[in-house]
């Protein structure tokens, strides 16, 4: 990359559509791509996206066809930050933290797994409301996980 590319963002406007998560998961490892963020991150980045969007569509836009999802990419040195933002309301309470064993028991239903995946593989998580309407995820990815040993 040349130095006047080591600051770059893309931006995408989705359908409200289940399945239009993969456009964004391909934009985002072909973005990660360009700035040798190594495989296994691109993975982190893809999962958090995939997530994200589905969540955006499914509980912020409440599965109108209407309504839009934009995920917007930047990067910075070894960071990339990804935002997106739908037509709802925001959070209101965050969901407990998914008890794998209650689940696999059948005993609690699978909920708030999506969020609790994305706080696991991201460096950083912020809810927010958008401007205007809508609400916002931004999630930050490092180019190494922390704790992965740099040398």
């Amino acid at each position: 990359m040349s130095e006047d590319q080591m600051e770059s963002t893309v931006s995408l406007t989705l359908a409200n559509q289940i399945g239009f998560e993969r456009i964004a998961m391909a934009c985002s490892a072909s973005f990660a791509e360009m700035f040798n963020f190594p495989k296994d991150r691109i993975e982190d980045l893809k999962t958090i996206v995939a997530e994200a969007a589905i969540n955006a569509m499914q509980h912020g836009n409440k599965g109108r066809l209407n309504a839009k999802v934009v995920v917007s990419l930047r990067c910075e040195a070894d960071t990339i930050t990804v935002r997106i933002t739908d037509e709802g309301n925001g959070l209101k309470d965050k969901p407990p933290r998914p008890d794998i064993n209650k689940i696999m028991d059948e005993e609690q239903m699978i909920c708030g797994f999506g969020l609790f995946l994305i706080e696991q593989l991201a460096d950083q998580v912020v809810f927010q409301q958008a401007p205007g309407k809508g609400h916002v995820i931004e999630m930050a990815l490092k180019m190494k996980a922390q704790g992965e040993y740099a040398g």
